[in-house]
């Protein structure tokens, strides 16, 4: 069963329109400025009380001090922390050890364009991988192949989101081609840089579909 994550959402609204949804994650982005969905940790607070208890809250963060993901995580604002930046294997420890969480709680994103990308993302500490095109939000996709070509090896790896490019038209085909756990939404379900309804709906009947 494929699960779904809906990412970036920065406003009441968003938050109707994933309780409306129900996905299985949603994703906010914590003190990132450079991020046009970036919020305050007092818009996480707002949010996340807003939030249905079906879905699993997940915080994104870019090179943040130890700290702030650990607190949220042992407060359970967030459920898993996933992230972006150049966190590496002792970041991860540090987190673990600081939130008191030993496993099942970090998401590591990694850009992938070439084999060794996606070698170098299954091997890392993190509980689970995200596999992008790039950055978040680009809206594009990386070579699918690049996972078709590891298919022998899945009993082994650990979980991984699929993200970039994708849209209720092309989830099934990637969630064919890939086998991801789960697929992962920021920019593919916005109009004008603001969630879509709409489009919120049509990406988790998408992925709910296959499950018939």
């Amino acid at each position: 069963m494929t699960k779904i994550k809906i990412c970036g959402l920065s406003r009441t609204e968003d938050i109707d329109y994933v309780n409306e949804a129900c996905p299985d994650y949603c994703g906010f982005v914590i003190d990132v400025p450079s991020s046009k969905r970036n919020i305050s940790i007092e818009m996480l607070y707002r949010l996340r009380s807003r939030l249905s208890d079906q879905i699993t809250a997940v915080g994104v963060f870019v090179n943040a001090e130890e700290e702030l993901p650990a607190r949220l995580l042992k407060d359970g604002v967030i459920s898993l922390a996933q992230l972006h930046g150049q966190e590496d294997a002792a970041y991860i420890r540090k987190v673990r050890e600081l939130s008191g969480i030993s496993g099942g709680k970090i998401i590591k994103a990694f850009s992938v364009k070439r084999r060794e990308d996606v070698e170098k993302a299954f091997g890392c500490s993190a509980d689970m991988v995200l596999l992008d095109h790039g950055k978040g939000g680009t809206g594009e996709n990386f070579d699918w192949s690049l996972l078709e070509d590891r298919r022998h090896e899945r009993k082994e790896e650990k979980p991984f989101f699929l993200a970039g490019g994708l849209s209720p038209e092309n989830i099934p085909e990637a969630v064919r081609r890939c086998r991801p756990y789960g697929v992962d939404l920021s920019s593919a379900v916005e109009t004008d840089g603001r969630k879509d309804r709409e489009k919120i709906l049509a990406a988790v009947a998408a992925v709910r579909s296959m499950e018939r």
